[in-house]
């Protein structure tokens, strides 16, 4: 069982320069975060480069941040597979390694139809009982999990809680109205948290977190204890790092901010590159504007 309330951090991958894991800095990284409060680590996802790691690395990593966690804070495996059949061996590989829950793409690089989409999610369901979040996200990905299809999906009991990363604010209150509690809420883009926490999103996938764990989980908490004043100082200052998270280039960029608050490398794989030149510069430039204005 996962309590999907609070910050759950989609953790970057580490590497060393030579292109290998560093599994001594991804450890360092999780560590910090659940020092500062978060109620779970996210693996697999974009900003984990997922889609340049071997099956052996996932494993590998999903049972490193197993050890780590030891039962203080869930570890999550994202699934972002074209084939039904590759998803329920991934999930089913996950549990082996250590998951104790999933987040869940709809079939990639094909957009299925009503039918399609609801036997891709009732396959990987019924052949795992980790509790799932579906992952919505049609700006990046192409396919929208409709409100229709949450319906649909309500006998599927381990299906629990979705990232709602649509980009519209509203479907916060449409998911509340229709399905009260059923479904957990949780906002999966970093410029929409406040508006969504205040709405009633019960968590947040975050992104910027990884270099900045303490802000991320206090401007989340303060929403929360009804501060919102306190809330919308702290995300002005907050806003022009968490404008990083909605860049074809976040991987870059928040690697770059982690180098920068010794939270981690900016290391990445090809195709991906290192910043370099103008934009590198522009980037630092934000950074350091912010760090110089740090809340205490």
């Amino acid at each position: 069982m996962i309590d999907w309330n609070g910050v759950f951090p989609a953790v970057t991958t580490k590497f060393t320069e030579d292109g290998k894991l560093d599994l001594v800095g991804f450890g360092a990284n999780i560590e910090k975060q659940i020092e500062a409060g978060v109620k779970g680590v996210i693996l697999g996802g974009t900003l984990g480069e997922s889609s340049v790691l071997e099956d052996i690395e996932k494993k590998e990593l999903l049972q490193m941040a197993s050890e780590i966690c030891d039962g203080r804070v869930p570890v999550i495996m994202n699934i972002a597979e074209s084939k039904t059949s590759k998803a329920v061996e991934a999930a089913q590989q996950a549990l082996d390694q250590g998951a104790e829950g999933l987040m869940l793409l709809p079939p990639l690089r094909y957009r299925p139809d009503d039918r399609e989409m609801l036997a891709f999610f009732r396959a990987i369901s019924e052949n795992t009982p980790l509790p799932i979040m579906i992952y919505n996200n049609p700006v990046d990905y192409g396919n929208l999990v409709a409100l229709d299809h949450f319906d649909e999906m309500m006998g599927l009991e381990n299906i629990q809680a979705v990232k709602e990363s649509t980009r519209d604010t509203g479907n916060v209150t449409r998911m509340l109205n229709r399905f009260g509690e059923r479904y957990k809420i949780l906002c999966g883009v970093d410029t929409l948290a406040l508006e969504s926490f205040a709405l009633g999103a019960h968590g947040w996938v975050a992104g910027l977190v990884c270099a900045f764990p303490v802000e991320t989980v206090k401007l989340f908490n303060l929403v929360i204890e009804g501060k919102l004043l306190e809330a919308a100082e702290l995300n002005k200052w907050f806003f022009p790092l968490l404008e990083l998270d909605i860049h074809p280039k976040l991987v870059q960029y928040i690697k770059l901010a982690e180098s920068m608050v010794g939270m981690g490398s900016e290391f990445v794989r090809p195709p991906r590159l290192v910043l370099e030149g103008k934009e590198r510069e522009r980037i630092m430039g934000i950074i350091q504007e912010q760090l110089k204005h740090r809340p205490g």
